[in-house]
């Protein structure tokens, strides 16, 4: 099991319709294929609940439970009130993993992949300035300075990036395949 303290984190970021679900999926795909135990998390709005009215775990919540775990075999499931920031929760329920992909949070100082796509109906990128961007994913001429770019369906050549800049350590550990 990996630590919290090597545990990393690259953000998805771009507007929306730009393809960060898309590019997500294909990163996980590609870098669970080679080994790489990927957590993912997604940002959504608070007034978001899965957790149906009426179920059981809803109706153990509403009688005053702090948090109701679902289980099954093979899988789990977590509703729990949990007010501190974002980053700390993705240490504390995903560190077990190695890399964590976290679709939105822009404005977090993470480090940060952006897609832009030409048809998306937004007229610039997000991030071509911010310090923490570390690759652009875009199907337009729009070049950052300094930061490598790729083309919506580079997926390899993108997870092989993030091999390097933040999954070395695993390798040099003999934690990976």
């Amino acid at each position: 099991m990996i630590s919290r303290k090597t545990n990393k984190i690259v953000l998805i970021v771009g507007k929306s319709n730009a393809g960060k679900t898309t590019l997500m999926e294909k990163l996980i795909q590609e870098l669970s294929a080679r080994g790489v135990r990927v957590g993912s998390v997604k940002h959504t709005h608070d007034n978001f609940n899965f957790d149906k009215q009426g179920k059981d775990s809803w109706r153990h919540k509403n009688a005053g439970a702090v948090a109701s775990l679902l289980v099954t075999d093979t899988k789990v499931g977590l509703v729990k009130e949990d007010t501190r920031p974002a980053e700390e929760k993705f240490f504390h329920y995903l560190d077990d993993v190695d890399l964590i992909l976290a679709e939105g949070f822009k404005t977090f100082c993470l480090p940060k992949i952006e897609v832009f796509r030409e048809n998306s109906a937004h007229e610039a990128p997000l991030c071509l300035d911010d310090p923490n961007l570390v690759a652009f994913v875009t199907d337009t001429d729009i070049r950052p300075k300094e930061k490598p770019c790729f083309g919506l369906e580079d997926t390899k050549p993108l997870a092989n990036l993030v091999e390097e800049h933040f999954l070395a350590s695993l390798s040099d550990r003999g934690l990976k395949g």
